[in-house]
């Protein structure tokens, strides 16, 4: 058993708060075959990733934007097997609306849609794709997700999934708890704390006055 004090939490949203996994494959694969790519190299590489960052990095003589556009609705179609992670849920329910926010590598029209589908709640102040120029593991929208929130870096919690997120939280200066939903414990070794799932983790508020509110997670 561990605790942490925190001001808020910051979830990535595939991986960690819903399993997309199936529809993303899918569709990353299709693009993958279509553009004469391994299809299972660039699954890897896309989750966790910005799809536009995906496409610049591995067929830079490509319209970026446009294939965006594509993939984006693609995904948008692809519905088929989205389910939430057991915790998920409860967990949100047990955060300060003001204590907790996605910060996604999928768009934001992705992203609410995702959580609409999960019956989770779609916060306010959701980082998304669209709203950095810079995607994970660049920490620009862990930062951004501390900004909205009014809070210092290193008074955020992480959880992710990906090699890509946890370095960028920890390049954001915060601390970073990982799920292998979709990459092994090996792969996420560097995260702060490793969680077997999001239902090991309980959340209560500590105290709240107009100004702070601070939170406890115990695992």
């Amino acid at each position: 058993m561990g605790s942490i004090e925190c001001g808020a939490v910051l979830f990535d949203l595939d991986g960690v708060l819903v399993d997309s996994t199936p529809a993303v494959t899918r569709v990353w694969r299709g693009w993958a075959m279509e553009h004469g790519y391994d299809p299972a190299g660039i699954v890897k590489l896309a989750h966790g990733r910005r799809a536009i960052e995906t496409v610049e990095l591995v067929a830079p003589h490509l319209d970026s934007a446009a294939e965006l556009v594509e993939l984006e609705r693609r995904e948008l179609e692809d519905t088929d097997g989205l389910i939430v992670f057991p915790g998920a849920a409860r967990l949100l329910a047990a955060l300060p609306s003001e204590c907790w926010t996605v910060v996604t590598s999928g768009t934001r029209r992705l992203a609410t849609k995702r959580l609409r589908l999960a019956g989770l709640p779609v916060p306010e102040k959701m980082v998304s794709a669209d709203e950095v120029t810079l995607g994970k593991p660049d920490p620009a929208p862990f930062l951004r997700g501390a900004e909205l929130l009014d809070l210092r870096p290193e008074e955020c919690v992480v959880i992710e999934d990906a090699p890509s997120g946890v370095e960028a939280a920890h390049r954001a200066g915060m601390t970073t708890f990982v799920i292998p939903t979709t990459y092994s414990r090996p792969e996420l070794s560097h995260a702060d704390v490793l969680l077997e799932s999001l239902d090991q983790l309980q959340a209560a508020t500590l105290y709240a006055t107009l100004s702070r509110t601070r939170i406890l997670l115990r695992w």
